[in-house]
């Protein structure tokens, strides 16, 4: 995760280095999250059987070649090309993660998903500042050295861990997405974190440009301080137990937390990049409490096939994800930055409405 989202805070730099747009600067981060989009899909139907031990060292492999490739890398073209490799391989290591997870210690699964997800909200964190104050006291080429140094260790510890065991890959039938797909809960379910997460990742991808916009001298380390707020996911992932009981209901929970994700979202018009800091913290809280409460609810609603509607929340998900790294982009280079929030405000109204006028089918 801290590879996937090291390029954020750096996409002015690597846009200025390179001589590219921010469209095409979007693209490093975009691409990543397209293929963890589509990965359910297309490994289900490649890979049969394969070992996760050893799927897990060979990616993890090439991740760590084609971090060192990225920092030689003078072209936009040639790191475009490695980043579409760890594209490939990036959904690949989180596939043999979870699969470990599950089998090698089954009395622990919850708990032990809970530190997954919460690991990967907190890598995604580390990759973001790091990256920044790396960039900012050395240069940008070390931020991928660096993270070929990390998973150079990361292999190593890997390679001590007892495990035999396949990676759980899903082969869906087109007949079982259609029947889930026909009920209108998960459509429902769906349809929220495909636009709650495509909100949330135009605002992360632009706010580097947004940042300097308003203030042209920052570094790459404070842009990447912004990002801070996303540590917001770790503490709402541990205590999202404590948040539904408090609203009385996973689907009361969604629906408040996209009321106050509008809000926080139509306050990011401030021009002061410190309380434009301060509130990226109450939009991360927004989206993720959205986000952990719909995993939950999605997990809760079908006793089988479980693995299926896992990977399709996965799969519009981070479509949302990857459409949002790419057209709020556009918006915000033809109409600037308050016309592209004013767009996220008036789809998650549209989020906020679908789920207030379905609360009743969630009622058990």
């Amino acid at each position: 995760m801290s590879v996937m989202y090291a390029t954020q805070p750096l996409q002015p730099l690597l846009a200025q280095e390179f001589n590219i747009t921010i469209i095409e600067a979007s693209q490093f981060t975009a691409i990543i999250l397209f293929f963890l989009a589509v990965a359910p899909i297309i490994y289900g139907y490649i890979l049969e059987k394969v070992d996760a031990k050893k799927m897990l060292i060979n990616a993890s492999f090439i991740l760590l070649i084609t971090n060192i490739f990225l920092g030689l890398s003078k072209t936009y073209e040639f790191f475009l090309f490695f980043r579409f490799c760890e594209a490939l391989v990036i959904p690949a290591i989180l596939t043999s993660l979870m699969s470990i997870l599950a089998n090698i210690d089954k009395e622990n699964v919850k708990f032990n998903m809970s530190i997954y997800v919460a690991g990967t909200v907190f890598g995604g964190l580390v990759g973001r500042i790091f990256s920044g104050f790396i960039a900012t006291n050395l240069s940008y080429e070390y931020v991928f050295y660096s993270l070929s140094l990390a998973i150079f260790i990361s292999i190593i510890l890997i390679k001590k861990l007892e495990f035999d065991g396949e990676a759980n890959i899903i082969k869906p039938k087109f007949s079982d997405v259609l029947n889930i797909l026909k009920d209108r809960r998960f459509m429902v379910i769906y349809f929220v974190m495909f636009f709650v997460f495509f909100v949330f990742s135009g605002v992360l991808n632009v706010l580097p440009f947004r940042a300097k916009e308003l203030e042209e001298g920052l570094s790459e380390f404070k842009i990447a301080l912004l990002y801070v707020g996303y540590g917001m996911g770790v503490v709402v992932s541990l205590t999202s137990k404590r948040i539904v009981k408090f609203f009385q209901g996973e689907i009361n929970t969604i629906l408040f937390a996209v009321i106050f994700y509008i809000f926080t979202i139509a306050f990011l018009q401030i021009e002061n990049i410190l309380q434009l800091f301060m509130l990226l913290f109450l939009v991360c809280i927004g989206m993720f409490t959205t986000h952990t409460v719909s995993t939950q609810l999605a997990n809760s609603m079908k006793a089988s096939q479980k693995s299926l509607t896992s990977g399709m929340y996965l799969t519009f998900y981070y479509l949302g994800g990857a459409s949002g790294s790419i057209v709020p982009s556009y918006i915000y280079k033809a109409f600037g930055w308050n016309i592209m929030l004013y767009v996220f405000i008036v789809l998650l109204l549209l989020v906020s409405f679908v789920v207030f006028f379905n609360r009743k089918l969630f009622k058990i």
